[in-house]
């Protein structure tokens, strides 16, 4: 299934219309549902793309295939094309139906740290504000039966181009996404330009204490058994922890648990979109690891560490990060995100951070209405998260309704 929007006129146009069909550099935008169809032309954009690990095609397909198929996801990939049908931009997004309005946003939900389209370099530099309005529009008219196009988590820029809807913002996201340039080789040399020596101290002390418990290693799971393995302690850590805090487990659903497999086993002669680690004691996991790869950036998804292992106290999952941290030195990595959230540990060990916006593009009335009232909620998000005292009573309160009723789904 497909829908065009096609900006060459079938008759002779008119002035106005034909300076406006030359004032932007795109031709044609097509929305479907079939993301194998998309393979060979999503790599091909892929590889010399603006893209965030969470829109490249190893990420995407096993989410689609798992998550999205478990949760009856409606799909649709919307692709830019120049006159030739050359693919210049693909945006990777789901319908989503919530108070009676019908929206599309990127892909990926809670589990994507960031949502972006892929463009190609050249032509999101060639996106004003103004064309960026217009390819929107168009975008909603292909994709056909929606409200609006709801796009939050996005990164202002990418690689240092602009990322164009960010250019239509109607403010920050609530949170920022946290990141850790690398210097490629050093790894001792990243973290001392990162971290405070009163913090490189603190975890020289907890180093020495977690090796006092015996021989440990970072462990990335390659082969099927490796990650069934892997999966279970992180899952096994996660349950534990939430039942602690007396909340749901979101990483309960089987399809969490498939996705995760699934992507990590990637397909064959390709390396892996999702990389699973365990900091293995004895050979016992103490601490488990989940990101994303996409070129030279390796991206945080999840953590999680053994409440009851006796390590527990010496911090086994930032010594885990510290270490997978030097290793992606070592490959040439040149950066490494601890994603979307607030965290001490992420303000310890990075000294950057992206900044994250939301753009809300109604396209009806009932759209405009639903945009007003998402960008409310999500400016008192940020609020609220800026502020220590009213963030720890939010999660209060959150906390105990989450314990009478499973939390609903959250833009």
């Amino acid at each position: 299934m497909s829908a065009v929007a096609d900006r060459a006129p079938n008759t002779p146009a008119a002035p106005a219309l034909r300076r406006e069909v030359e004032a932007h550099p795109w031709a044609r935008v097509e929305a479907g549902s079939d993301l194998a169809a998309l393979e060979a032309d999503w790599r091909a954009l892929e590889a010399n793309a603006l893209v965030t690990p969470y829109q490249a095609y190893d990420w995407v397909r096993p989410f689609a295939a798992t998550i999205g198929r478990a949760e009856g996801m409606d799909f649709r990939f919307v692709r830019v094309e120049d006159s030739q049908g050359g693919l210049l931009a693909l945006f990777p997004l789901v319908i989503t139906k919530r108070l009676g309005t019908r929206f599309a946003e990127f892909i990926g939900g809670k589990h994507a740290n960031y949502h972006m389209a892929l463009y190609r370099p050249g032509f999101a530099e060639a996106l004003d504000a103004e064309a960026t309005q217009v390819l929107l529009q168009e975008i909603g008219e292909a994709i056909g039966g929606i409200d609006a196009l709801f796009l939050i988590n996005q990164p202002t820029a990418w690689h240092g181009i602009a990322n164009p809807p960010a250019q239509l913002a109607a403010g920050q996201s609530p949170s920022c996404a946290y990141k850790l340039a690398l210097d490629p080789g050093d790894g001792d040399g990243t973290l001392r330009r990162s971290m405070s020596k009163h913090a490189r101290k603190k975890l020289t002390t907890k180093r020495n204490r977690f090796a006092e418990f015996g021989p440990s290693e970072l462990v990335q799971a390659h082969s099927e058994a490796e990650i069934a393995r892997v999966l279970d302690d992180f899952l096994a850590q996660k349950a534990a922890r939430f039942a602690q805090m007396g909340v749901p487990d979101p990483f309960a659903a089987p399809a969490i648990r498939a996705f995760l497999r699934d992507g990590a086993i990637g397909q064959a002669g390709l390396p892996p979109a999702i990389e699973l680690y365990s900091l293995d004691l004895s050979g016992r996991s103490v601490a488990t690891y989940v990101g994303a790869v996409q070129g030279e950036r390796f991206s945080g998804m999840a953590t999680s560490f053994d409440l009851l292992s006796e390590t527990a106290r010496t911090s086994p999952g930032e010594l885990l990060l510290i270490e997978l941290i030097k290793r992606k030195c070592q490959a040439g990595f040149t950066m490494f995100d601890l994603g979307i959230g607030e965290a001490r540990y992420k303000t310890t060990i990075c000294d950057d951070s992206d900044e994250l916006v939301d753009t809300f593009f109604p396209l009806t009335a009932k759209g405009r209405a639903y945009a007003g009232y998402s960008q409310v909620k999500r400016a008192l998000k940020r609020r609220i998260k800026a502020s220590p005292l009213a963030l720890k009573t939010a999660q209060r309160i959150l906390g105990l309704l989450r314990r009478r009723k499973p939390a609903e789904a959250d833009e």
